[in-house]
């Protein structure tokens, strides 16, 4: 269990796409004090590898929007749910997932990791 779980509970009961929120309202709803990271834009972001606060509410649906640093406020909103497209027989891949494969041919003795331009960074 996750010291930020209850930030996960309090959004997942809110019935508003939007849920405006002060820095002090969260740590209320957390129980404790926000780490001194927020103070920076970076660490509300909606990457998933950003923190594990940020994992907390991405995956109870939610991202954020409208941080305000100075205003120490921001907006989660519900994350629209994209359903992944599947192929048919009920694989679990895109349709067009290897669509290309075998359509591009190389020479057998080119080397790829040759560069381009064996001249570039030569000393002029």
């Amino acid at each position: 269990m996750s010291k930020y779980d209850p930030l996960a509970s309090y959004l997942q009961r809110q019935s508003g796409e939007r849920i405006p929120l002060t820095f002090s309202e969260i740590e209320q709803v957390l129980g404790r004090p926000l780490p001194a990271s927020k103070r920076y834009p970076a660490w509300w972001s909606n990457s998933p590898t950003n923190n594990p606060m940020t994992r907390v509410w991405l995956e109870a649906g939610f991202v954020t929007e409208q941080v305000d640093i100075s205003a120490q406020r921001l907006t989660f909103r519900r994350a629209k749910r994209v359903e992944p497209a599947s192929a048919p027989g009920g694989l679990d891949r895109y349709p067009g997932y290897g669509a290309m494969r075998g359509t591009i041919r190389f020479a057998s003795d080119l080397d790829l990791t040759a560069p381009a331009d064996p001249e570039w960074g030569a000393d002029a």
